[in-house]
């Protein structure tokens, strides 16, 4: 097996040299890192890992924190970062927090994920963090004070703007896109609209409760909360049963905004077993635009969410913190868009918008 000293000799370079090329740890002519690649292919010669990583202080690896691997959700933006980390020469370690929410266990699953992520000395972190608003400050203080102990960590929050706690972000409008979603629910006729959260411990959920409140309000229609809003926990299962509570509550229910597709498609199932038709009798909202939304039966409204795109930026984000560690040290923060995607729950004689790009 060829080794550093055999790429050395065959590129007519210093060791030193060949190592500069392989850790970019200094400048070197485009000439002789030319040589050094064509050796290096030549004797088909394998860096290392280990040796590279405490040679150049990186190891490699990024972690990736996600709510629950086993959503529709989240493979869409670990696709995202998969894709630039790969292009970067990284590979990525998952932690799955398996839908643990808001209170203090999931406070002590979160830190356990980021203790194993800075044990296993990776050079960055994107999560998703499922920590009560009221416990945030306090937990990614501990959080950050942890990832300085050996080398400064950069972390990117996913989902959450949490600028404000001195971290970069890539986070969505859920306040407006819940408003979005419910607002077309009013155009298509609705009058009497419920409304199936994500667990209220998340931020996320809050808001677009919030969104879908102020949008009833602003446009005058009834309003009886206690018998509009049920709770769910972003599951399928969920949805079902959610949807089953607001049809005893509101007999005249007339539009649903359920605050993700797979609660929806909870939602459908259970309308068709009550023989609801839908849009006829009521309409139903999804979010998020998973693959599902657009071939199940009938096809799903909802607000398309730039999934993979979203991973990719904030990989993006995390890799420029790595690589210019001395760069502007403020928190960046990133709104991603989003749009209506109008299908059959809604409009039954719309055109069909298939999603081929994230299947």
């Amino acid at each position: 097996m060829s080794g550093i000293k055999d790429v050395a000799k065959r590129a007519g370079v210093s060791i030193s040299t060949v190592s500069n090329v392989l850790n970019q740890t200094k400048y070197v002519s485009p000439e002789l890192v030319k040589r050094v690649e064509d050796a290096v292919q030549e004797l088909s010669y394998e860096v290392d890992p280990i040796a590279r990583s405490m040679k150049s202080n990186k190891s490699g690896t990024i972690g990736v924190i996600v709510e629950d691997m086993c959503g529709v959700f989240y493979p869409y933006v670990v696709k995202g970062i998969n894709s630039v980390a790969v292009e970067k020469g990284y590979q990525i370690i998952i932690g799955d927090a398996q839908g643990v929410y808001g209170d203090v266990n999931a406070a002590r699953r979160e830190k356990e994920l980021f203790k194993r992520l800075f044990a296993s000395r990776v050079d960055g972190i994107l999560f998703v963090t499922m920590i009560h608003q009221d416990l945030m400050e306090k937990h990614f203080n501990e959080i950050l004070s942890r990832s300085s102990q050996s080398k400064r960590i950069p972390l990117v929050s996913l989902e959450r703007d949490l600028t404000s706690i001195g971290i970069d972000s890539v986070y969505f409008d859920s306040y407006n896109n819940a408003k979005m979603a419910v607002q077309h629910l009013i155009d298509c006729g609705c009058r009497k609209i419920g409304h199936i959260t994500g667990p209220t411990t998340l931020q996320i959920a809050l808001d677009r409760i919030q969104g879908y409140k102020d949008c009833i309000e602003e446009n005058h229609l009834p309003a009886d909360w206690t018998r509009q809003i049920e709770y769910g926990d972003y599951t399928h299962q969920s949805g079902y049963l959610a949807v089953k509570k607001l049809l005893e509550d509101m007999p005249d229910l007339d539009g649903v905004f359920c605050s993700n597709d797979q609660m929806a498609v909870g939602a459908l199932k259970l309308l068709k077993e009550y023989g609801k038709r839908v849009p006829e009798d009521i309409k139903v909202m999804g979010y998020d635009d998973v693959f599902l939304s657009s071939i199940i039966e009938p096809s799903l409204s909802t607000i398309h969410i730039q999934k993979t795109h979203t991973g990719i930026k904030a990989a993006q984000m995390l890799f420029e913190r790595i690589e210019q560690p001395e760069k502007n040290k403020e928190p960046v923060g990133l709104k991603m868009s989003a749009r209506l995607v109008v299908r059959k729950s809604t409009v039954a004689d719309t055109s069909e918008e298939w999603i081929f790009v994230d299947w």
